[in-house]
């Protein structure tokens, strides 16, 4: 890590570039949405696809069911919405039109945890990944950073079950490059210290702060690792459990709730695995409001300086 100005992009951004790019390697590819097609950013493939781009208008429940439908005919659907409306809105479609069915339909939640910052609780989706996670056939994908939600799009397309791809709306730090591995069901160590007292696991863009907190930790003499998770389901129980014995002590941090979260399925995991004292970072059951993101990220501690503190409260536990 340097002290360099990391660049920012969107992981809707990223999401935008990899549909394009899907749509070329496979003409199976669609994509649909309701009336959200430039904050999804699916512009760009609608013009350069237009005979397989639908927009269904303002029926969330519509564009689940008729992506269901589409599959099931050989398609390939990527339905884009901000997340609150799919999966919220239209969760009871997505389950049994498309998971009980195990139709490959891609659902791309854009403008996810609190990244909806000025639209305030109403708008900010922090329950997303406990709604998909739950979901049999469902695999849940939260990337990083734009060039790893680009792989991610690819890698969903050529994948024959349904996929979520978490997003966000603001410009975040780019942690990855074109070369950084990506695969569906791997997690990635992203920063490794010798003898690490604690694992620190991040997923989605608030990976940055974790990168953050972990080099200030190091400089203080707490090392840590830190891994990316950007596949939430299946997890990489091999890789989580293989942390946990080396540090004896977990962080998960996640832009979302902590009940059902990312945090949540790696304690389920590790308490029948591998048990180790565990810290969550995350959003503590409240709804979300209007304001800055950074704003809104300090108010429900989800900064840098909160996942330092939590790192020393379970090297506490641990003894």
């Amino acid at each position: 890590m340097t002290n360099q100005q990391p660049k920012l992009k969107s992981t809707r951004a990223g999401f935008g570039e990899g549909l394009v790019l899907a749509g070329e390697k496979d003409k199976r590819v669609v994509a649909l949405t309701a009336d959200l097609k430039e904050s999804v950013c699916m512009s760009v493939f609608a013009e350069k696809f237009p005979e397989r781009f639908i927009e269904v208008g303002v029926a969330e429940q519509n564009l689940a069911g008729v992506a269901s439908g589409m599959a099931a005919m050989g398609k390939i659907p990527f339905i884009g919405s901000f997340a609150i409306f799919s999966p919220g809105r239209n969760w009871e479609q997505i389950r049994t039109t498309i998971c009980y069915n195990n139709q490959p339909v891609k659902i791309i939640g854009s403008h996810a945890g609190l990244s909806a910052s000025a639209d305030g609780g109403s708008h900010q989706m922090l329950e997303d990944i406990a709604l998909t996670r739950v979901l049999p056939n469902m695999i849940v994908l939260s990337p990083c950073d734009a060039i790893e939600a680009k792989k991610a799009t690819v890698a969903a397309a050529a994948i024959n079950k349904p996929v979520y791809i978490r997003l966000s709306r603001a410009e975040t730090p780019i942690i990855t490059s074109e070369e950084t591995p990506f695969e569906i069901g791997k997690a990635e160590m992203v920063f490794e210290a010798k003898k690490p007292k604690v694992g620190i696991i991040a997923t989605g863009p608030i990976l940055h702060k974790a990168l953050i907190a972990a080099k200030e930790l190091s400089e203080s003499g707490v090392t840590v690792s830190v891994m990316n998770l950007a596949t939430i389901k299946p997890l990489d129980e091999k890789v989580v459990i293989k942390l946990a014995k080396e540090t004896g002590a977990i962080v998960t941090v996640e832009e979302h709730q902590i009940a059902g979260g990312m945090g949540s399925a790696v304690a389920e995991l590790l308490a029948q695995k591998e048990p180790v004292p565990i810290e969550f970072v995350g959003v503590r059951d409240q709804f979300g409001q209007t304001g800055t993101y950074e704003e809104l990220l300090n108010l429900y501690g989800l900064s840098v300086l909160k996942i330092k503190q939590a790192v020393r409260r379970v090297m506490k536990k641990k003894g």
